[in-house]
């Protein structure tokens, strides 16, 4: 428990007391003074008393309140890693977007790697994967009138997964909704195609996009067709057991050059546990499907509940032995929401950190490079998830996403558009509706929103 004189960053100052929650829990007293040009903050534990002081100079009021808050999070963190014993990968990092602070850093000084190493504490590992992602991203990072990505939310799964906490539906007993829902998200597609300044990229997302029927798919991808300029085209296929002949070639004949096609893992009795209805044949099947006409995502998760390590290095393996375009390599991160919440039993923090260190090994020997990462809270370990993906055939919606360097036209329940302004700098989001009942109650009020949103 943390009681801080900085009460408006409070909520920032726990998510550092979190990262150590594993650890043990201390009733935590921190006071600020503010001097000026120099800041002192002071963190008290059981009646002992550290005191870190820190010179800003002469700075602007908004890059004030910044470093403000990056000390006492820093003095937080120094703290508990001495009282613990303890040096975290990520060191006092807990934002999403590590590389987009490095992004900010370099823009500024001219490097990122002392700032993260001696400043943030970030380990030398995990700021040499930044380093990397940074370097795969040339070519294709761009923050001068970044262009517009659009983005597509279809929220229905053929089952839903237990680690998931994402808003879907079960396709089974959905078919009056997603009678609806369809008409109602091509009107909004329709809508919203003006909003693009310039296209970079499409994507597809959900839920399971191809859960849809292989007619109301095929209206969708038609609206879509009207603007495409043939740019990257993702649809998150995602679930094998939804991946079919019919649906792949509807995908091909409108354009879609990249879909995922996520394995998890290769364990027939974790799926099963998961909620996942396919198994790891089910996955071959869909992917030899997919191979020859698209580039192709998977994903694999760290820390399924009742894995080994073992079992994981194993799937990676074999993942790697199909040579797919991309591989996305997620630690698990138990969401509130999630059915997985209260029962999870993975691996430890330091199996994960195992698991984690091992893909990268392998990847790079394999031929992959990092070219995007981004964490999440209630990760196991305070690790990251990380794309890899075989030179050039990296995908920019990943890359504009996690940096947030283009604008995004979102379409659907769930999804959220976005300007972006100042190189990033400054973020404008317009979220709708999650509920899919409530999207489809309010399609007017959202289609005029929009209008002002990006007008």
């Amino acid at each position: 428990m943390i009681e801080t004189e900085l009460t408006k960053f409070l909520p920032d100052l726990i998510e550092v007391e979190n990262l150590f929650k594993e650890y043990g829990e201390l009733n935590i007293k921190h006071k600020f003074s503010d001097g000026g040009d120099r800041i002192v903050n002071t963190v008290i534990v059981n009646g002992k008393a550290y005191a870190f002081g820190t010179f800003l100079g002469k700075i602007g009021e908004i890059e004030r309140k910044r470093l403000i808050k990056r000390y006492a999070k820093l003095a937080i963190y120094k703290t508990l890693s001495k009282i613990f014993n303890v040096s975290l990968p990520w060191g006092s990092l807990t934002g999403i977007r590590p590389t987009k602070l490095a992004y900010q850093e370099i823009a500024k000084s001219g490097g990122f790697y002392d700032f993260f190493k001696d400043t943030l504490l970030v380990s030398e590992e995990k700021t040499a994967l930044t380093a990397e992602v940074i370097n795969s991203q040339k070519g294709i990072y761009e923050t001068a009138d970044g262009g517009s990505d659009f983005f597509v939310f279809i929220p229905f799964c053929p089952s839903r997964c237990e680690y998931c906490s994402f808003i879907s539906q079960d396709v089974r007993g959905a078919e009056k909704l997603m009678a609806e829902y369809v008409p109602a998200l091509i009107r909004e597609i329709n809508e919203s195609a003006k909003y693009i300044k310039r296209l970079r990229s499409i994507y597809i997302g959900g839920g399971t996009p191809v859960a849809l029927s292989d007619k109301d798919l095929g209206k969708v991808l038609s609206a879509i067709d009207k603007f495409n300029t043939g740019v990257e085209f993702t649809v998150e296929a995602g679930r094998p057991d939804a991946i079919t002949k019919e649906n792949l070639a509807i995908l091909k004949a409108h354009g879609v050059t990249r879909i995922s096609v996520n394995p998890q893992t290769f364990n027939d009795d974790t799926l099963k546990r998961i909620g996942r209805n396919h198994t790891a044949s089910d996955l071959l099947r869909a992917y030899e499907l997919a191979k020859n006409d698209f580039y192709v995502n998977m994903d694999l998760i760290a820390g399924l509940p009742e894995e080994t390590a073992e079992i994981f290095y194993d799937t990676l393996n074999k993942t790697i032995a199909l040579d797919p375009d991309n591989i996305t390599v997620h630690t698990l991160c138990v969401k509130k929401g999630s059915r997985l919440a209260e029962t999870a039993s993975g691996l430890t923090a330091g199996d994960c950190a195992k698991c984690v260190d091992y893909a990268h090994e392998r990847l790079n020997d394999a031929g992959y490079n990092a070219y995007y990462l981004y964490r999440q809270k209630y990760m196991a370990g305070n690790l990251e998830n990380v794309g890899y993906s075989e030179k050039g055939k990296e995908c920019v919606f990943n890359i504009d996403t996690m940096e947030e360097i283009a604008d995004v036209v979102a379409c659907g329940a769930n999804a959220i558009s976005k300007r972006v302004k100042n190189g990033g700098e400054i973020i404008e989001r317009y979220a709708l509706p999650k509920d899919v009942k409530t999207y489809l109650n309010k399609s007017d009020e959202i289609l005029r929103k929009k209008e002002e949103f990006f007008r």
